[in-house]
Parts: structure tokens; C-alpha cells; sequence
């Protein structure tokens, strides 16, 4: 006789061993991807089906359940999500084109076929499902992680998550705390880190101004930089000075007291610049650095995703290279570094940043939290800036997943 061998990737939750059949001359054996007892096809979560304003939000409770593609994939129960100024920018469109052609690089499937998109990158939850080839974790395991913005999010009862991108829970924190950390956490890593080449051994009386200073990026890269040592500038309001100095400020500047960058220019220069505002910082931040000695600009505000879509993947990314180049060597020339941060999600990222928050170093800033049913209240929220910290939306509770 003969044996046939079929790789099948469960839809989630779905037994291996309900797929199994015996023929009179052939045997076929299953191999699945994962294996567990219970079987679910559909879920809650809030989708929209087209760009636009709050109105397209819609709750839905026959969201299709996420599926494990991948041997390295988890699937979470979402307890918490965080919300962010990029879900609001991406329910207007905003870089539809890019993440189309990350999720469909072949251009296989018709546009619009990203619909309904599930926004949210920020979770916390419980591991419900691993993929064969996760080794790191194991079903319960409390996570939390960054979603990828080209994946469905956060808004949902249950989300699909790669292994490397997933950490666990910081112990100290309840899941609606953790949730307000990964992504903040991830953009300020690879802002200060991966870009700006700070780290823990380097950074000790370091100046480091950040403009922008008290919204979540901000107020994460705040305590980052103190817990090693460095001494950290803020731009802020004046009704958010106090707010700033108590997550370790050692000077803040009041952008509405007159302009800035005069107010800035009166101090000593800087090591490393975080902007989290754009606009025109960049026409006089880069004279705030100290020439010659390898100072770094770092912009989280870039033309880049605005490029893709306004042009097309290719002359978008040939205009952002242009751009980027011109403005690189302009400001080399004067002995500074001019560069672009990105949002770059990372498990390992997070397992240092889970040390410090448990060593008392980082703390979660919390504003606002909403239940399941208000996410088009707390979009509504976000849409008004000026935060103060993280805006999160209680999905579940720890402990009904089983």
C-alpha cells in the first residue's frame, strides 16, 4: 500500500485528528500545524469595509476567526488593546498602498480584498494555540506584542501573531497596562537604538532632546533614556510640564510660551534628537546638535508611507531615497546625522523592555480606557490629540478564554 501525507493549516483551534480518513489501498496521515480540542469559526471584533471618517467603524460578531498559516504563528486572546495616532490615520487609507503589496506582493487578489480590516497593533493576552515550531511559549502564557500593520489587529476577541514578534507579559503589570507599551516601545527602540545608536552602556550623560514629548512614543523614550543614564529635553504644553518631570524630565521647554526653537538654541547642545512632531523642527533642530561628534536627528514623522501611496511602490520608494539622500548629505556636511525611524515590531525588543519595567525603571502611562463596545468613542479620543499617555480598550477578561 501506499501513504499520502498532506500538510493542512488548521483553521484555528481545530483538531488534527478530525481530518484523519483510511482508504482500501492507501493510508493518508494529517499533519497539522497545531493541534488542540476546540473548534471556533467566528468572533466579535470591530472592522471596516471601506477608508474613512469614525462612521466606518462596524461591530461585528462574525468576524472570521484568525487562522495559524505558519508553523511559528500563536494564536492570542485579546484581554486588552491599545490604540494609536497610526489605526486613526489607517482607517482614512493611510499607507493602503504599501501594506496591500506587503499582504498581497504577488498582486494576486483584487484591491479592496484587505476588507474588513481589523485595526489595532497594541495586545495583550493569553496564549490559546502554538504553531509546531514555536519553542518559546506555550499555550496560557500571558503575552503582549506589536502588530504588524499589513496584519489584522488588536479589535477582536482572538489575533494571529508571529512567534518573534510576541514577548511575555511584564508580571508587574495587569493586561490593560501592558497593553499600552509594545508599540510605543517598539517605535522608541528602533528610533533611539536601531537608529540613533543609544543603549544602556552608552547613554550616560548623553543629552538627548525629545521633541513631542508627552504622548506615548514620548513618554516611553522619556523613561528609557533615564533608566540609562542620560539627560533628557522636552518639548511639551505647559499644562503637561508636571506630567513630564514626573516620568524623569530633567528640562522642559513650553512650545506655546513663545517660539521654541529660540528657547532651545539658549541651551547646550544636544547628543540625539527625537522628533515626534515634524513640520518645520526639521528648518532649525538639526543647529541643536553638537557638530563633529557623530550627533544624531532622528524624525518619526517621514514622507515615506505618504510617497508609496501618492505615487506607487516603486517611484514612492525612489522619491523617499531621493529625499532621504539629499537631506542625509546636506546636514552631513555640517558634521550631524540626519536619519528616518520607523516603527520596526520585536519580541526580543520587548523581553529587555519587560527587565525594565519589572525592575521598576518604566512604568505604563495609561490615560484613558474603554470597554469592547466604546472603540469608536476612543477613536474619537484619539482624534483630538494632545494625549497624555495611552489610550487602551478592555477586550476581555483574564481567565474566560478557558
Amino acid at each position: 500500500s501506499s501513504m499520502h501525507v498532506m500538510i493542512i493549516p488548521c483553521r484555528s483551534l481545530v483538531s488534527a485528528s478530525c481530518a484523519c480518513f483510511k482508504a482500501s489501498s492507501s493510508v493518508t496521515v494529517i499533519k497539522a500545524f497545531s493541534t488542540t480540542k476546540i473548534c471556533w469559526n467566528i468572533m466579535p471584533a470591530w472592522v471596516i469595509d471601506k477608508y474613512g471618517a469614525n462612521d466606518v467603524l462596524r461591530f461585528t460578531k462574525n468576524a472570521a476567526f484568525p487562522i495559524i498559516n505558519y508553523p511559528n504563528e500563536v494564536i492570542v486572546k485579546v484581554c486588552a488593546a491599545g490604540l494609536n495616532p497610526l489605526d486613526v490615520s489607517m482607517r482614512g487609507g493611510y499607507g493602503a498602498a504599501t501594506l496591500s503589496m506587503k499582504r498581497d506582493p504577488l498582486t494576486i487578489k483584487q484591491a479592496g480584498m484587505e476588507f474588513p480590516l481589523i485595526l489595532g497593533r497594541d495586545v495583550s493576552g493569553v496564549i490559546m494555540e502554538c504553531g509546531l515550531d514555536v519553542k518559546y511559549f506555550k499555550a496560557r502564557d500571558e503575552v503582549c506584542a506589536a502588530i504588524p500593520p499589513w496584519k489584522q489587529g488588536s479589535f477582536a476577541e482572538f489575533v494571529v501573531l508571529s512567534g518573534n514578534e510576541i514577548s511575555l507579559k511584564p508580571k508587574s503589570l495587569s493586561h490593560v497596562e501592558a497593553a499600552s507599551l509594545p508599540y510605543v516601545a517598539n517605535t522608541a527602540w528602533s528610533a533611539l537604538v536601531n537608529t540613533g545608536g543609544l543603549n544602556k552602556d552608552n547613554c550616560a550623560k548623553k543629552r538627548i532632546l525629545i521633541l513631542g514629548g508627552s504622548g506615548g512614543v514620548g513618554t516611553f523614550a522619556i523613561q528609557m533614556v533615564k533608566a540609562w543614564g542620560g539627560h533628557v529635553t522636552v518639548t511639551c504644553s505647559q499644562n503637561a510640564e508636571r506630567f513630564v518631570r514626573g516620568l524623569g524630565a530633567d528640562h522642559v521647554v513650553d512650545y506655546t510660551a513663545g517660539p521654541v526653537d529660540e528657547s532651545l538654541r539658549a541651551l547646550e547642545k544636544f547628543d540625539l534628537i527625537l522628533d515626534n512632531i515634524g513640520g518645520d523642527t526639521e528648518r532649525w533642530a538639526l543647529d541643536l546638535l553638537k557638530p563633529w561628534t557623530g550627533a544624531k536627528y532622528v524624525t518619526l514623522v517621514t514622507p515615506f508611507l505618504q510617497n508609496t501611496d501618492l505615487l506607487g511602490i516603486a517611484d514612492g520608494m525612489l522619491q523617499s531615497a531621493a529625499t532621504m539622500g539629499r537631506k542625509a548629505l546636506k546636514h552631513l556636511a555640517k558634521g550631524v546625522h540626519y536619519r528616518w525611524g520607523f516603527f520596526a515590531p520585536s519580541g526580543p525588543a520587548l523581553d529587555d523592555i519587560r527587565e525594565m519595567v519589572d525592575a521598576g525603571q518604566i512604568r505604563p502611562v495609561v490615560e484613558e480606557i474603554f470597554n469592547f463596545s466604546e472603540v469608536p468613542k476612543a477613536f474619537e479620543k484619539m482624534e483630538k490629540g494632545h494625549a497624555r499617555g495611552k489610550t487602551v480598550v478592555q477586550i476581555s477578561n483574564p481567565g474566560d478564554e478557558f
